[in-house]
Order: C-alpha cells, then sequence, then structure tokens
C-alpha cells in the first residue's frame, strides 16, 4: 500500500535541478523512475548587519522594546549613478524620521534606520511616495514574506533584469546602426589609403548631406536616446542632475550648434557635425548594455542561492501507532504542500536527488547528504536516524523521512539567503568618501563646462590665437565661439560619476558572494573593511582552539580488555545526558560494541552512577565515589599503575588532547576499581596552521579563556602562542575588560569564539568572529559580525584574506575613477591644444566615458578569481 501511496502522492518537486547520480550511489528499486537532482553549484553564505555597539546589553537589546530603533528596506528604481545614489540617500536622511540611511546602486535597494522611538506603521511608505516624487520609483519591501513569495519575487528581478538587458541590447543595435549611417561619409575617406577604391554612388552622396544627418541626429534622439534625454531632463527639472543630464546637456549642445550652423549659413560657422551627438549616445548605451550585463554577472550569486531554496515540500502524516523506524507505512499519506505550511514538528519526505527544505531530525531512511553550501566539502555526509540536516542541501542516494526542527523564513538557507540580501546594502565606510565626491560631481562638472567656455571664449583664444587654426576639433573658419562651446560639450561629456558610484558597491557585492560560497558569513561592507584592518585576534579556548566537546582519549584496565570497561561504562552511563556519558557512549558506538541492558539505576550528580549490568553492580565516576563502593577490593599500587599506563595512553594516541582532562574510574563488585577511561577537549587539527599564518600576516595572537592557568597556558603553547599573551581564568567581563585595552592602545581587535561567555567580547571587538558549531545559532553568532559556517578555524585566514582582496579592489577602483576624471577633464577642457594641438572630440568623450565605468565593473569582477588561489585550498 505503501508503494501505491508513494506513486499516487508524490510527484517530482517541479523546482529541482536534475544530475546523473555516480555510479558509486545506486538508486533504490522504488525510485528508479526518478532522476536525482542537484545544482549545478553550491552556495554558501554571507553577511548581514552585526551590532556595532560596544557592550553586550546593547548588542542583545530586546527589538520589540519601541525604544529600539526600526529599520525599513526599500526598493528604489532610476538611480544611474554615484549621484543618483548620494541624492536618494540624502533626500532619505533629510527627513526627520530618519536616524541613517544606505544606499546601493547595484541591489537598487535603501536600507533605512528611524530614529528611536519612531515606529515603523507607514513612515515606509510614506518614504517611498517621497522617493517616488523626487523621481526614483520605489516601493516598500516587505521582510516578513515566506520562502516562496521570497524565491518568486527574486525570479521576478531576474526576468527583469534580463528583459532590460534584452531591451538595452536592441537599443545600441539601433544606436550603433545610426551610427554607421551617420558616419558612413567617413569611409570614403578613409579606404583609399587602404588601396580600397569605392565608387561614390548616390547613396554615399546622400549620407554626406548634413540635412540627412540632422534626420539620422533627430531620430537618434527620439529612438535610442530618449530614455537618456528625458531623464536626464527630469532630474534636471527637480535639482538632482545625473550623468543622464551631463550627456543629454552634451548632445543637445552638439546638436543645436550644427543645426544652427546649419540653418544659418550667413553665420559662417561652417560646423554641422550632426555625427557627434549619434556617437556620443552610441558609446553611452553601449557602455551602459556592457555595464548591465556585468552588474548582472556580479549580482547572480543570489539567483544560484535561490536554486538551493525548495518551496514545495511532501508533508508525510501516518495514523498513530504506526512504526517511525521506516520511511514509509502502509497508512502513511503523502501531500506536496508549500513549504511555508511545514510546521515545527511536521514530519517530510526527502526523495534522492531533491533538496532538503527544512532545517530537521532524520527519523528514517539513510542516505547521503551534500553539505557543501554550509562546510565547503564536495564529499557527501552520511545520513541516518538521529542525525540533523539543514535546508539548501541535497540528498543523493536514498529517501529521508526528516522531522521539522525550523522551517520557513527560520531555515538556514532563508537565513543566508536573507543575510546575503542585508549585506549588500549596508555600505562600508570607504563608500562614504565616494559618497561625499559623487553628490556635489555634476555641479560642479557643470561649473567646470560654464568656466571652460568663458576661458576659451574670452581669454584663451587672445592668449593663445593659434588654436583657431588646428584642425583636430573640425572647426575650419577659426571661429572662438564654436571652439568655446565644443570644448565645454567636451567636458560635460567626458566626465564620469558613475565610476565613482560603481567603485565601492560592485566591489563589496562580488566579495561578500564570493564569501557566502566559501562558507564565510560577513555582514556587510564595512564589516569587510574592518577586518581589513585586523591586526589583533583575540581567540577562546574551549570550542574554539579546541572542538568543543569531550571525546575519549585513552582507556586504561588493570585486568579486562579496554573494549570491556569501555563496553561497561558505556551501559552504565546510556541513560544520562552529560556530555562526559555522551563522549563515553559515542566511543563504544564508533567501535560498534554491543551495550548491555542495565536493571536499576543510582545517580549521584558530581560523582557518578551505578547500575546493576549483567548481574554484577558497576559504578562509574570519580576514584573517591568508585572506590567508596568497592573500598575492599582497592590495592593502591595497582591504582597507581592504572593512572600511570592511562597517561602513557593519553599522550601517545592523542597528542593534542587538552590537558585539562578528566578521569573516570569504573568499578564492579567483587573486583574494585577495573578501570579508568580519560575523556577530554582535543585540540582542532588546523588550529595550529591557522596560528602560524596568522604569524606570517604579521598579526599578533592572544588566548583569553576562563580555564584554569595551566592547562590554557599548555594548550597555548602547543599552538605557539607565547605565555605573555595567554590570560586564563577570566570571566565574560574581564574578556570584555580585556578587548577594550588593546583597542584603547590602537589596536583593530578581532575576538573568535564560539560560546554565550564569548557574546559580550565578540560585540565589543571591531569585529567578532564566531563558529557555527552544527549550524546551530547560539549567543556568539548573533553577536558576531563575521560567522564561519565551515565550523573551521583556518577560515578566519580566509576571511581576513578575502576582505583584504576587496578592500584593495574598492580602493583600486576608487583611485581609478579620481584619476579618470582629473585626467580626462583637463584635456577635454583643451589643457593640451595650445601646445599639443590636441583636442577631444564629443564622441570620443563619450566613449572614455562609457569605458571608465566598464573598468570598474570588471576590475570588481576580476575579484571572483581570488577564490581560486591558494588560501582557498589551505
Amino acid at each position: 500500500m505503501a508503494t501505491l501511496l508513494l506513486r499516487a502522492f508524490l510527484s517530482p518537486i517541479p523546482n529541482r535541478k536534475t544530475f546523473p547520480l555516480p555510479p558509486l550511489y545506486v538508486q533504490p528499486p522504488n525510485f528508479h523512475n526518478l532522476s536525482a537532482t542537484t545544482p549545478s553549484l553550491c552556495v554558501k553564505a554571507v553577511g548581514v548587519q552585526a551590532p556595532t555597539d560596544t557592550s553586550l546589553s546593547q548588542a542583545t537589546v530586546n527589538q520589540d522594546d519601541p525604544s529600539f530603533p526600526a529599520s525599513v528596506l526599500l526598493e528604489v528604481s532610476g538611480m544611474m549613478c554615484g549621484a543618483c545614489a548620494a541624492r536618494v540617500k540624502g533626500i532619505l536622511t533629510a527627513d526627520d524620521r530618519v536616524e541613517s540611511a544606505a544606499v546601493n546602486m547595484i541591489t537598487e535597494t535603501a536600507a533605512v534606520l528611524l530614529r528611536s522611538g519612531e515606529v515603523d506603521t507607514d513612515i515606509g511608505d510614506d518614504l517611498a511616495k517621497k522617493m517616488t516624487e523626487c523621481g526614483f520609483p520605489s516601493k516598500r519591501r516587505r521582510r516578513e514574506i515566506g520562502i516562496e513569495e521570497n524565491v518568486k519575487k527574486w525570479k521576478e528581478m531576474a526576468v527583469k533584469k534580463q528583459e532590460l538587458l534584452y531591451k538595452s541590447r536592441n537599443r545600441v543595435v539601433f544606436a550603433w546602426t545610426l551610427v554607421a549611417l551617420c558616419c558612413g561619409s567617413h569611409v570614403t575617406h578613409i579606404l583609399p589609403s587602404l588601396g580600397i577604391h569605392v565608387s561614390h554612388g548616390p547613396f554615399l552622396h546622400l549620407l554626406h548631406n548634413s540635412y540627412v544627418k540632422c534626420g539620422i541626429a533627430v531620430i537618434s534622439f527620439l529612438g535610442p536616446g530618449r530614455d537618456i534625454l528625458l531623464d536626464g531632463l527630469r532630474t534636471l527639472i527637480k535639482r538632482s542632475p545625473n550623468m543622464n543630464s551631463l550627456v543629454g546637456f552634451g548632445s543637445i549642445a552638439a546638436f543645436l550648434i550644427s543645426a544652427i550652423s546649419l540653418l544659418n549659413p550667413d553665420l559662417k560657422w561652417d560646423a554641422p557635425f550632426f555625427d557627434e551627438p549619434v556617437m556620443l549616445l552610441g558609446f553611452v548605451l553601449l557602455g551602459r548594455s556592457l555595464e548591465e550585463k556585468a552588474r548582472l554577472k556580479a549580482s547572480s550569486d543570489m539567483n544560484e542561492l535561490l536554486s538551493l531554496v525548495s518551496s514545495q515540500s511532501r508533508l508525510v502524516i501516518s495514523s498513530e501507532g504506526s512504526p517511525t523506524d521506516n520511511v514509509l507505512s502502509d497508512d502513511t499519506i503523502c501531500i506536496e504542500v508549500p513549504t511555508d505550511e511545514v510546521r515545527v514538528g511536521d514530519s517530510v519526505l526527502v526523495l534522492p536527488g531533491e533538496i532538503i527544505p527544512i532545517d530537521g531530525k532524520v527519523i528514517a531512511g539513510r542516505s547521503v547528504v551534500d553539505e557543501s553550501m554550509l562546510t565547503g566539502e564536495s564529499l557527501p555526509v552520511f545520513k541516518e536516524s538521529g542525525l540533523s540536516v539543514s535546508s539548501g542541501t541535497i540528498n543523493w542516494d536514498g529517501p529521508l523521512k526528516i522531522e521539522a526542527f525550523t522551517t520557513g523564513s527560520m531555515s538556514t538557507i532563508s537565513k543566508i539567503i536573507h543575510m546575503v540580501e542585508d549585506a549588500q546594502s549596508k555600505e562600508a565606510p570607504i563608500q562614504r568618501l565616494a559618497d561625499s565626491i559623487a553628490g556635489p560631481f555634476v555641479y560642479s562638472v557643470m561649473t567646470l563646462s560654464a568656466a571652460t567656455f568663458a576661458f576659451w571664449y574670452f581669454i584663451g583664444t587672445n592668449i593663445f590665437p593659434d588654436v583657431l587654426l588646428n584642425d583636430i576639433t573640425g572647426l575650419t573658419d577659426g571661429n572662438s565661439l564654436l571652439l568655446s562651446l565644443k570644448l565645454s560639450v567636451d567636458v560635460l561629456v567626458v566626465s564620469c560619476p558613475c565610476a565613482l558610484g560603481l567603485a565601492t558597491p560592485t566591489a563589496i557585492l562580488v566579495g561578500t558572494s564570493l564569501g557566502a560560497k566559501k562558507g564565510l558569513l560577513i555582514r556587510g561592507g564595512d564589516v569587510l573593511e574592518r577586518l581589513a584592518g585586523v591586526d589583533v585576534v583575540a581567540l577562546d579556548k574551549t570550542g574554539t582552539l579546541t572542538e568543543g566537546k569531550p571525546v575519549v582519549t585513552a582507556v586504561a584496565s588493570l585486568v579486562h580488555e579496554d573494549s570491556e570497561i569501555l563496553r561497561l561504562a558505556a551501559a552504565v552511563e546510556k541513560t544520562a545526558s552529560h556530555p562526559i556519558a555522551r563522549a563515553i557512549i559515542n566511543k563504544a558506538e564508533a567501535l560498534k560494541l554491543q551495550i548491555p541492558s542495565t536493571q536499576g539505576q543510582l545517580t549521584e550528580p558530581g560523582f557518578g552512577c551505578c547500575s546493576e549490568v549483567e548481574g554484577s553492580l558497576v559504578a562509574v565516576g570519580t576514584l573517591e565515589w568508585v572506590s567508596g563502593h568497592f573500598y575492599d577490593n582497592l590495592i593502591q599500587p595497582n591504582l597507581s599503575d592504572l593512572e600511570r599506563q592511562l597517561s602513557h595512553l593519553s599522550d601517545d594516541s592523542t597528542p593534542e588532547a587538552n590537558h585539562s582532562k578528566t578521569v573516570v574510574y569504573v568499578g564492579r563488585k567483587g573486583e574494585g576499581v577495573i578501570g579508568a577511561i580519560a575523556v577530554s577537549d582535543i585540540l582542532r587539527h588546523d588550529a595550529v596552521s591557522t596560528v602560524s599564518r596568522l604569524r606570517q600576516k604579521g598579526i599578533k595572537i592572544f588566548l583569553l579563556s576562563g580555564d584554569r592557568e595551566d592547562a590554557v597556558i599548555s594548550m597555548g603553547e602547543k599552538v605557539g602562542i607565547e605565555k605573555e599573551s595567554i590570560k586564563a581564568s577570566l570571566n565574560p567581563e574581564q574578556k570584555s575588560s580585556f578587548i577594550s585595552k588593546l583597542q584603547s592602545e590602537g589596536h583593530c581587535v578581532a575576538m573568535v569564539g564560539d560560546g554565550i561567555n564569548d557574546a559580550p567580547s565578540l560585540a565589543l571587538a571591531d569585529v567578532g568572529i564566531a563558529l557555527q558549531i552544527e549550524a546551530k545559532e547560539n549567543a556568539a553568532s548573533d553577536a558576531a559580525s563575521v560567522i564561519l559556517l565551515g565550523n573551521k578555524l583556518s577560515q578566519i585566514v580566509d576571511a581576513m584574506d578575502l576582505s583584504q582582496a576587496t578592500i584593495a579592489k574598492v580602493q583600486q577602483n576608487l583611485t581609478w575613477a579620481v584619476a579618470y576624471n582629473l585626467v580626462a577633464i583637463p584635456i577635454a577642457a583643451g589643457v593640451l591644444l595650445p601646445h599639443f594641438d590636441f583636442a577631444m572630440t564629443p564622441s570620443i568623450s563619450g566613449g572614455l566615458m562609457a569605458l571608465s565605468s566598464i573598468v570598474v565593473v570588471a576590475n570588481s569582477l576580476l575579484l571572483q578569481l581570488h577564490g581560486r588561489n591558494p588560501w582557498n585550498m589551505k
């Protein structure tokens, strides 16, 4: 019956991606009709807004408190350059209810932080309305939408961007067709020099006609260039001019000069250069098209993340009393429902090749799961009953029945998507430099254009009369008015606020997305910038340098086999839940020992427990407690031998074990103490290499721990930390005080931790880094600004390398954008004309302007190659 129900109610989820299973994994017969599926690229995670306050109380404030500042997220369109972004930010911050705002031109979002006491009721809608009235169509983004709506929203946005890109390509083709027609007559002057002789037919004579060229220019204005001209005029009227204003003003000026020259031959200007505005618009549109394509590529990682979201789930409903160890039973019914409707405690069926839709625990079935989106490991992980799974991972082999722990917007993959989305809306402090330049940039360029005209018309041609005789500007009658007008148009067109506006957000976008792929959850551009400047790293011990969970490191016995000691101890500890008991049970299960059943149980917290095992009383606990039960059989010399044997085995078998180990003694009625088990927290396998790599980068390392001094010093020396840099027996407040002391000395401090006691220090440090253990959130990950989803200490260095590479790209972009404008604007203004007889034309100026933006975006995209460097594989 279960098979029939499976066929009747289970259809393959439509949004999954397919790939052939490798030969190593054989599909079960019941599922041979289902193709295995997975995304071709598994992506991980990256960054949201981290707390920047300097106390735990501030970092963990209740957001439901009315005094907690509310935030609003807006979707803003119509931003064309850095000046637009600066204008949007200015409009938002001018509102009395707004504390601050961050605008991202790439993702077309604006994050607004409201003043304390302001309640977000209709403020978001009011701000969106105000932005729309100012020429930037906006709407409020609802953050509480479910998975299905979120996926739908992003897919619609991706489709919209593709449509815009398609329209942009059509405009470019149209514009350059007009450029070819308008400038086709020049070909007849070039071909003879190349040895090609073409007869001048009526068509070429027609193209030489100035009235025809005027008509082509009009078509260019009304066709492909219409949006640029209208947008530039609209923003100019609203007193927020942007890049389109400069291009539109320059092209119209060139057209008017040519039209006046053509229609008024008595002026003897002889300057009908209609091809200039046509070529100018052609270059601008080509640059915009290439730029949009690059932007789309830079933001494509969000689509890859969305491919890991399953909007549909198969809800498993079984009658009470049905066997729980079977994936499907005779009375099981499976219903396909939206993932948003799955609740905690529900059971979900995931077939081979499908994406796991929720976070949960396997309650039936066995399979291997691709968890590369969380850990970065390419090898699949075996899953069976009792093991946890995360949403966004891919089930490869067999069907799994999963009990939901977290669902919907609280699931791992949903949080990752929200974090990446929010991180890319958080501006880096270096962005403020670009904003301060881009904001008044357009007005400054207009002023320089007017100054250029005034200089050459009233002064320049009198000082340097020879400039009127050159033919580079296309003038033949030595008219100072035409020269002045043309140079002023060049200044308008060659300037590029776009490069300034794109310099930071494109690099931050690529950097955070790359971090997401590598399991580095980086909460925004400001975190990247601070992380790049870190010169001190403070490490917690337990759970950071060590694995954070005790394991059995040695077993010693006086008479019996070691496995017998472990088997008896596991039987007694089977019902206990403390970490030491779990370590003993896990070791016994790993060795596949048969754990016997017990009768009766006596537990004395802090000392041990005893139970009847196979007819004999067995006690497990401290030496005093165990020997107190079997003191008649205790022989002191044997006990000394046991301790020496245990110490020797512990040092030899697990040299990375923490010296702060716990020894559990095992005794049996009639024999006394028969063995001992050493349990300790072992050092992470990459701890020594991570400390070494940090030292190579010139970073000072401190070890901060609440453990006793001898254990902490021993651990620090093992990984290569000097004794003077080790601080032991610290409580959370003392850790925070030490971080504050380092900051007061001028250091940029990164704190690395994993527990509640680390949360104050993580919130206080310039950069808080938390290791996420078993894909679970805790106080540490809440307070941290960087989360290492792979739970690897070596990712600290990876995150630093990525941040330094990203900020280096930002600095390169800003340097290029500023240098370009500092060099190009004076040349366009004619600074080389008197002595080098060189001046630009509007078409050349437009081409250079478009090229400058493309260089910035392309340079940011080169950051993706950083993932192929050795840092990613260490």
